[in-house]
């Protein structure tokens, strides 16, 4: 970080940006996609059962369908877009699941991309060009971001949009036009509107981003806000009265199982109300406690990202089932509130050498923090299933579970399998599923984790074909 000219003053017009910082910046943002394509896995089961799968069943007529799909929790939205993805493909004659995942991760990688964009506006407010550059490497490169933003999760989709929501109600400046400020309300409520349609657990940031409104008596930025969040609500109404048969029956059912009902407790199980504090405090990257002293120094435009952020953290605290995941729309938020006030306090030292030793630093603690929440897992066992399927000779698949009881939930679903092949999951050879495949000759193909059964298998006429890591893929001659 060398000297730079002094910053620009907030809300001044946007220099010009050399086209090598945004091809580094397009490279950047192409990090979580590509990881998550070439590695495959999944965080949770619900990056498969929430989006690949029900896009799978739109697009082929067939698939496994989760609770959720049937009592109608979720909305259509991003599975019937991937849905729509997916025809293409058919079209273009991209059948190999690689290929189609590959598609999918387009737009993920779009919605990432102008994410990072927001993060250096947001940045070059306060910083000159190069440090606003660094601040967002810092956010790209942090490890949740590069863990979850090509996953297919409601987070990942979510956070895009709050970052892009929350610099647009950070866009303020002195004299600014009424008009204007009517517009950046619109597309801040838009946008929000969006993030809660990808998730319907973000509408705590629509209500912790409306007190802050509400305490700036930003009048004409919230008239906006109102009318662009209206016009996505519209949307998701006549969305979910088409495929639900009534308006907003998605966000009234979701509303009534996770909050007023207790269910999700009950189901799923709960946590004290401390469980999300040691994950924050050692999920954040340390130069983010360095740009918090930053912004209670200065940068008091900041606390928007950081108020929104503690207000979530405490909203779901509140909440008797708690998972990692559902921390990262909040952290994402915070580092990026807090990455330009650590950058600037950083290219404060005396000296080329301390800066550029700091820099370095910022950069590794942003890739090896203390945890990772929900890192992916399951990657050698999701590539084993793709292999296993691509033979035209495979005609079921029996996959053991790395995790017993995991049912069908531990697999990749027909998404990843690519065919409409007969498959079962087991956990041991004792299992009904396991002997049920064993005695029918249409299940050839077996994918196990750390050899489970192996000798079972071999007993049945099954022969190792190819070993992925900890993941084995066997199959046998038609009899």
């Amino acid at each position: 970080m060398s000297p730079n000219p002094p910053p620009r003053e907030p809300g001044s017009p946007t220099s010009h940006v050399p086209v090598g910082r945004w091809l580094v910046l397009c490279t950047l943002a192409a990090l979580p996609s590509i990881l998550a394509v070439v590695q495959l896995g999944r965080v949770h089961p619900d990056e498969v059962y929430q989006v690949l799968e029900p896009a799978w069943y739109r697009a082929h007529g067939y698939g496994v369908l989760a609770w959720e799909w049937k009592e109608g929790l979720r909305n259509w939205a991003i599975p019937g877009l991937f849905s729509w993805l997916l025809r293409l493909c058919d079209v273009l004659g991209i059948g190999h699941p690689l290929g189609y995942r590959a598609v999918l991760a387009l737009p993920q990688y779009a919605l990432h991309l102008a994410a990072l964009a927001a993060v250096e506006r947001w940045s070059r407010r306060t910083l000159p060009v190069r440090e606003a550059w660094f601040a967002t490497a810092l956010v790209a490169l942090y490890r949740p971001v590069l863990d979850y933003a090509g996953r297919t999760l409601s987070e990942s989709f979510s956070a895009a949009f709050l970052v892009l929501a929350f610099e647009r109600l950070a866009a303020s400046g002195s004299g600014e036009a009424p008009a204007r400020q009517t517009r950046r309300g619109v597309v801040a409520g838009a946008l929000l509107g969006l993030a809660v349609v990808s998730r319907y657990g973000s509408m705590v940031f629509v209500v912790a981003s409306l007190g802050w409104l509400l305490a700036g008596r930003q009048w004409r930025v919230l008239g906006g806000w109102v009318a662009g969040g209206a016009g996505v609500a519209l949307g998701l109404a006549v969305l979910d009265w088409l495929t639900w048969g009534m308006p907003l029956h998605s966000l009234w059912a979701y509303t009534a199982f996770n909050v007023f009902s207790g269910k999700s407790a009950e189901w799923f199980g709960a946590e004290p109300a401390d469980f999300y504090v040691p994950i924050w405090l050692k999920v954040l990257p340390l130069w983010s406690w360095l740009g918090l002293w930053g912004v209670l120094r200065r940068h008091r435009g900041a606390l928007l990202y950081l108020g929104c952020s503690a207000f979530y953290l405490v909203a779901i605290s509140a909440t008797g089932h708690k998972e990692e995941r559902f921390l990262y729309p909040a952290v994402v938020l915070w580092v990026v509130g807090t990455a330009p006030a650590a950058v600037e306090l950083l290219a404060s030292l005396r000296g080329v050498k301390a800066r550029t030793v700091a820099a370095l630093g910022a950069l590794a603690v942003s890739l090896a923090i203390f945890k990772r929440i929900d890192p992916p897992k399951k990657r050698e066992h999701f590539q084993a299933i793709v292999r296993a399927t691509r033979s035209p000779e495979a005609r079921g698949l029996l996959i053991l579970n790395e995790v017993p009881n995991e049912s069908v939930w531990g697999a990749g679903g027909y998404f990843y399998i690519g065919r409409h092949i007969p498959w079962l999951t087991a956990d041991r050879p004792e299992d009904e599923n396991f002997q049920t495949a064993m005695r029918d000759s249409t299940y050839n193909r077996v994918v196990t984790f750390r050899r489970l059964a192996v000798p079972e298998l071999e007993r049945h006429g099954f022969s190792v074909v190819e070993e992925l890591g900890r993941a084995t893929v066997l199959a046998r001659e038609a009899r």
